[in-house]
């Protein structure tokens, strides 16, 4: 088997960095700092990606406990940053765990509890490693693994869609958005629908979560007036993998990323991140 090279072994690294903190910079500081204390250790371990990977994850968990504290005081709901389209595709990693919705699920894990579900769930990892890694025995690791569980497929969607479904629900409830047509979205929307705003007090955005199908629709058609008064230019795009929308200003710097959830044939949720903080890594234009 050749040798992976540092590109690869940091792809993979950022892989589970990202879905353990659900922010870029932060992701990429993180792999860096695994890189630096690898080659500061100056060994030659068997498995360089096992060897990088339990770094990274120790990391992780302890930059998730200082973030946590942050994110008690943020203004509003936290939400992810997101991937949009090649940067999505390039950090897709077993993809089907990149989405908004499986990130904001996770924030309700402690930093533990979400090593050990990404590990053993997402990446594969044997109970041995993930004990290993996380500084706990096997036994203890399978417990956490119930807790995770019990929290996170609460709050899972279990409707089995297929791409071709999940596209065309999204490219008309996008049509509607676009056209203004309030019965339309109403009809794409699940009644109990919801809208997650993340402003993080720099951009506008709900204060809470916005709950019911119409509220929801009559809210983003204003919210898509809006912007077309401010001279936004918007666009359906991949957002984590999933369907989702972007706005741009003239300069073509992205303002606003929405990503749609969307299960039994519906849009189920949409989660909409407006803090500018959280779009200095996509590219102008992207």
């Amino acid at each position: 088997m050749a040798m992976e090279t540092d590109e690869e072994l940091r792809g993979y690294l950022f892989a589970i960095a990202y879905r353990m903190l659900g922010s870029v910079a932060e992701a990429e500081d993180v792999v860096q700092e695994a890189f630096l204390r690898y080659h500061e250790a100056g060994i030659e371990p068997e498995s360089p990606r096992a060897y990088l990977a339990t770094i990274t994850t120790r990391i992780a968990i302890d930059q998730l406990r200082s973030a946590r504290a942050r994110r008690e005081v943020y203004p509003g709901e936290w939400l992810p940053e997101p991937l949009v389209e090649d940067e999505a595709a390039r950090h897709a990693e077993t993809a089907d765990s990149l989405s908004l919705a499986f990130l904001h699920l996770l924030e309700q894990l402690s930093p533990v509890e979400r090593a050990v579900f990404l590990l053993r769930e997402v990446f594969d990892y044997p109970y041995p490693e993930v004990a290993e890694i996380v500084g706990k025995s096997s036994a203890n690791c399978r417990q956490i693994l119930a807790r995770a569980h019990a929290h996170v497929d609460e709050g899972r969607h279990r409707f089995d869609v297929s791409r071709e479904e999940r596209d065309e629900v999204a490219r008309r409830f996008l049509a509607a958005w676009d056209e203004g047509d309030t019965e339309g979205l109403i009809e794409l929307l699940a009644p109990d629908a919801v809208v997650h705003g993340d402003g993080g007090g720099k951009a506008p955005s709900i204060p809470a979560p916005l709950v019911g199908g119409e509220r929801v629709a009559k809210a983003i058609i204003g919210w898509g007036r809006r912007a077309a008064e401010l001279g936004l230019a918007h666009r359906a795009a991949l957002v984590n993998g999933e369907p989702g929308i972007v706005f741009s200003d003239a300069d073509g710097r992205i303002v606003w990323v929405s990503a749609l959830e969307i299960s039994g044939g519906v849009v189920i949720a949409l989660r909409s991140v407006l803090n500018p903080d959280k779009h200095g890594h996509l590219p102008l234009g992207s």
